[in-house]
């Protein structure tokens, strides 16, 4: 059975970071793609960062260019996703998302497995 597990949300002021991990059981990140989604209330789910895990190709949203850095792993089986310099605009909830393709996937109907969830609020 695959789950991906999210962790590393809570609450910051504006101009603070926070690192996400999502590490992932029942499935191997060797090969494939994870990608990070954030839905903030009221908002459909939007792609935020994508990487391939084996060339490490990465992609961001224009939203958090700059500001995200998404990374991996591999021994871990696991994926973070650094948020620096945070606008109370981030407030959302986070999801990791992964598929056995290779290539940076920005769409959700391109995933197969989903995580739960992790909340980050940013207070201005």
């Amino acid at each position: 059975q695959v789950q991906l597990v999210e962790s590393g949300g809570g609450s910051v002021q504006a101009g603070g970071s926070l690192r996400l991990s999502c590490v992932a059981s029942g499935l191997t990140f060797s090969s494939g793609t994870t990608g990070w989604f954030r839905q903030a209330p009221g908002k459909e789910r939007e792609f935020v960062a994508v990487i391939t895990w084996g060339g490490g190709s990465t992609v961001y949203a224009d939203s958090v260019k700059g500001r995200f850095t998404i990374s991996r792993d591999n021994p871990k089986n696991t994926v973070y996703l650094q948020m620096n310099s945070l606008k109370p605009e981030d407030t959302a909830v986070y999801y990791c998302a992964a598929t056995s393709q290779v290539y940076v996937a920005r769409r959700e109907s391109e995933y197969d497995y989903w995580g739960q969830g992790t909340q980050v609020t940013i207070s201005s």
